[in-house]
């Protein structure tokens, strides 16, 4: 009778699945006998074959895929590596419940993909951290959760023709299922995914504007702040780290006076050299060969005179490592650009641009409270007077449909500052600036001199007059999914110090002051809400001291969130990397009478903006009225104007699109 039943189900089967892979299937998933030694070998091949072809799919060109010549090889390579990888780890799950794996074994390759995700440094393993793994393991984890509960199910009809076990598993999982949709619905959804400064939101009227942004409707971000804050998490904090900073530097020292004896280490003025070159291994070259002892004073004096390292690393008191900053205040240089203004009105006599790597509009008003609420104070155009100086008017302005051309800061960034890609005549805004006046500072967090691949077509002369570059190698890696600490503090905490020091220290003089940070270039979405403190006291200091007389700040990027992570696949991510933050404050001082000019820039704030049109925005504060007489930019004439873009204080064709734009990868207009 039993064998019977045995055969009877067993027909059952056979009706289901061909005789023959039945039969295959049995022999070599359930009655075949492995010996341990096999086991671990078959598992290592296994292993050593998915990332064989890992390392194949490298990104070898430091352009980026998308402009490389060997695009079409690598999505083929990388398409083949991860779906390689998801099928092995589904067959190490398979062979686990078959028996045929031990879990243990199996725990080694998980534990081993999460090693080598987090020491992952993508495309060179040095210049996108995580950039190229944490795609692929996220694709692999989404076919993991379809795969394991289908093999969860095969294991209970076939293996265990258990149909009660495999109805209540299978019911167990319809209610996750449906409670999950159930949560996400209620706590994920994007409702505020929209909205701006002062509970403003997107204008989407078709009559009005050419550019209707679709939102988005399931925005994880909201659940995921409590799964991906790895800083929380890790409870990881700048002031408790115990680094053996000295060892750091030494070990890196090309420079033979340097010692463990060494009780202050200068770190190089960049801005010294300026035929250095702007990528960043020769700029960290530079940084490794150019390590100063302070302690001795004679070779300072020779080397220096009385412009001495404005960064110095200070073991006096602190085994780790106290970072000081003292801005060399030029005081020839001081005079030498006031004699310039007389030549000009511009319509802004200082210039603020605090860039944030890799952070969308919508991300930013998630994660930088604080800092949007000194922009909302500011919101109408129609004026805000300081209470502390009443001649003081302000006006803030947000830009809802401001678009990036492509997700590289490489592709983006050179439109903002030299109004196009490209040319031979191509010029960087700060020959403009010095030509009229501006002492200019420029700080960076990523060794970059310049993140743009156009050192070629550089003129090298153009660099700012106070530079600090980050190459530290005690610095967090600039795209690690935690907190960047440099020194027992947040790295960006010294940006914003050197910033400051350059600010007051030049208050009496027309300036320009870029400041650069990487915190949004990670996967997580949680690392901003770490420096919005920072960048509000920054602000909030220099207003309340009346340095922000007579200035225009910008708070933005390039693009917006573009690293690769959990939430890669979701609608409101990619948006989001087409959509970066741009926020402006203009302080009068010329301009308040120009009520018209107040009215388009008002109006642009719902209008498709772009990169070039912040380029024309810069010229028009530089040249005030007189811009309006410079003729665009061409390979031949050398003007502060993109052909491409139009001034913000001008009109703004409001039924212009991304179509304008023949280079523009990305268009989330409907």
């Amino acid at each position: 009778m039993k064998k019977g039943i045995k055969n009877k189900n067993e027909e059952e089967i056979i009706e289901l699945i061909p005789n023959k892979i039945w039969n295959n299937y049995k022999r070599y998933f359930i009655k075949i006998n492995i010996s341990s030694t096999n086991k671990i070998l078959i598992l290592s091949l296994m292993f050593l074959m998915s990332y064989f072809i890992y390392f194949l799919s490298l990104e070898k060109c430091m352009d980026g895929f998308d402009i490389c010549g060997t695009k079409d090889m690598w999505i083929l390579i990388k398409s083949i590596e991860v779906i390689l990888s998801s099928l092995i780890l589904a067959i190490l799950i398979e062979g686990m419940i078959f028996k045929i794996i031990s879990k243990y074994h199996l725990l080694h390759i998980v534990f081993a993909y999460i090693y080598f995700f987090y020491y992952s440094h993508g495309i060179d393993f040095h210049d996108h951290g995580f950039f190229n793994f944490i795609g692929c393991l996220t694709v692999i984890i989404l076919i993991l959760l379809v795969l394991t509960p289908f093999n969860i199910l095969i294991y209970l009809l076939i293996v265990k023709k258990n149909k009660i076990y495999t109805l209540i598993f299978f019911s167990f999982l319809l209610i996750f299922v449906f409670l999950s949709l159930k949560i996400s619905k209620t706590y994920m959804n994007c409702d505020d995914w929209a909205r701006g400064l002062n509970n403003t939101i997107i204008e989407n009227d078709i009559n009005k504007y050419s550019c209707t942004i679709t939102f988005p409707k399931f925005c994880p971000y909201k659940i995921g702040k409590y799964i991906f804050d790895f800083s929380k998490i890790k409870g990881k904090k700048c002031d408790k780290m115990k680094q053996d900073t000295k060892k750091n530097l030494l070990s890196i020292s090309k420079n033979h006076y340097i010692n463990e004896k060494t009780k202050h280490i200068g770190l190089p003025l960049t801005n010294k050299e300026p035929k250095l070159l702007f990528w960043r291994n020769s700029i960290f070259y530079y940084f490794q060969s150019h390590l100063i002892d302070m302690d001795n004073s004679q070779l300072v004096r020779r080397i220096f005179g009385n412009n001495n390292p404005e960064m110095i690393v200070d073991y006096t008191n602190n085994e780790y490592g106290e970072l000081k900053i003292n801005l060399n205040f030029d005081a020839d240089l001081s005079k030498k650009r006031k004699l310039f203004e007389k030549d000009s009105s511009p319509y802004s006599n200082n210039i603020m641009m605090l860039y944030i790597d890799s952070v969308s509009r919508a991300y930013s008003v998630r994660k930088l409270k604080k800092t949007l609420a000194f922009f909302e104070q500011f919101i109408s155009y129609k004026g805000y007077s300081n209470p502390n100086y009443p001649s003081e008017n302000y006006h803030s302005f947000q830009f809802f449909k401001y678009h990036s051309f492509n997700s590289y800061t490489r592709y983006n960034y050179p439109k903002i500052i030299y109004g196009n890609t490209g040319g031979k005549s191509m010029q960087r805004i700060t020959k403009y600036l010095k030509e009229n006046g501006y002492i200019t500072g420029f700080i960076n967090d990523m060794c970059l001199r310049e993140p743009t691949k156009v050192e070629h077509n550089m003129n090298f002369k153009e660099i700012s007059d106070h530079e600090m570059l980050v190459c530290d190698p005690n610095m967090s890696h600039v795209n690690s999914n935690l907190i960047r600490c440099l020194y027992n503090k947040l790295s960006t905490a010294h940006l914003y110090e050197y910033g400051e020091q350059f600010w007051r220290k030049y208050q009496n003089n027309r300036k320009f002051l870029s400041i650069m940070s990487n915190d949004g270039h990670e996967g997580t979405l949680e690392i901003l809400k770490y420096i919005d403190d920072i960048i509000f006291n920054f602000l909030n200091k220099l207003f309340n001291d009346n340095l922000f007389k007579d200035s225009t700040i910008f708070l933005l990027s390039d693009h917006g969130t573009s690293i690769p992570s959990p939430y890669y696949i979701n609608k409101f991510f990619m948006m989001e990397k087409n959509l970066p933050m741009l926020y402006m404050i203009c302080n009068d001082r010329k301009n308040i009478s120009y009520k018209e000019q107040y009215e388009f820039i008002n109006r642009n704030q719902q209008i498709i903006i772009t990169g070039y049109d912040i380029y024309n925005t810069l010229g028009h504060l530089i040249y005030g009225d007189k811009y309006s007489l410079i003729k665009n930019k061409t390979e031949n004439i050398d003007t502060p104007k993109s052909q491409f873009g139009v001034s913000l204080f001008n009109e703004i064709d409001s039924k212009r699109s991304p179509k304008n734009y023949m280079n523009m990868n990305f268009d989330v207009c409907k």
